[in-house]
């Protein structure tokens, strides 16, 4: 929480951009840190697309395995946002990113994950009907009801980043320009500005419920569910089946 006392007018720095410190200024673990974050991001891009490569197969039409392919997308593009920026500050010595490009980093990074955080919500509940419905899944899960659940996951997740985006760059901010962190995310930010952020830092926790806790919930709810149909199945071989498409 900032203290309600404003600073000096003459302390006031009108902001360009930010300088992102990273993980360390040692140069030995610099290239380490490259390179292994190199490969962690080389192997989650590969491996999300064989993904998204397999379950486009007309085989794999089904519901389960198009929040698949969209989560992939968006488990590929959180790296994207993120890592290509990290691994180039590991290289240099410039790690400046403009006003612009940490407001869209910002913006980016909430929005791929509130999205995310609901899609795996809407997985949730389309196992739920696979497995508690069985008989009226075909009519129910049918194109438009999952296509249209991946679109309010999108929508929510945006209208969630929009919001904390724009709360976090309402404030003022003030010299030093150094986020103490390896991208732009919204605890450093908050930590750079001149102005008392006790009300922002109360929305942020609204906002966390809303986004985490309350899919969290759903996801929680709907295992149990799941779960507790799955042990009323009197064949072995079906309880594992059926497992097996949750894992």
């Amino acid at each position: 929480m900032k203290p309600t006392d404003e600073p000096e007018p003459g302390n006031h720095t009108l902001l360009t951009g930010f300088v992102l410190s990273g993980f360390s200024k040692d140069p030995e673990l610099q290239h380490l840190l490259f390179f292994t974050f190199c490969l962690i991001y080389t192997i989650t891009i590969i491996g999300n697309l064989l993904i998204f490569m397999i379950t486009v197969h007309p085989s794999f039409c089904v519901p389960m395995y198009f929040f698949l392919r969209v989560l992939s997308i968006l488990d590929v593009s959180t790296a994207s946002i993120v890592v290509p920026k990290m691994l180039v500050n590991f290289l240099s010595e410039d790690r400046s990113i403009s006003y612009m490009g940490c407001a869209t980093q910002l913006y980016s990074v909430i929005f791929l994950g509130a999205t995310e955080w609901y899609l795996l919500a809407a997985m949730a509940y389309d196992r739920y009907m696979a497995i508690c419905n069985p008989l009226r899944y075909a009519v129910i899960m049918n194109n438009r009801v999952f296509v249209s659940l991946v679109l309010l996951s999108c929508c929510s997740g945006n209208v969630v980043s929009v919001v904390q985006t724009a709360w976090v760059f309402s404030l003022s901010f003030c010299g030093p320009r150094k986020v103490n962190y390896f991208f732009c995310d919204i605890p450093p930010l908050i930590m750079l500005s001149c102005t008392d952020t006790s009300s922002y830092e109360k929305q942020i926790i609204t906002a966390t419920v809303l986004v985490i806790f309350t899919p969290f919930c759903l996801i929680l709810v709907s295992y149990a569910c799941i779960i507790s149909s799955i042990l009323k199945i009197s064949s072995a071989e079906g309880r594992h089946k059926t497992f097996s498409t949750c894992s």
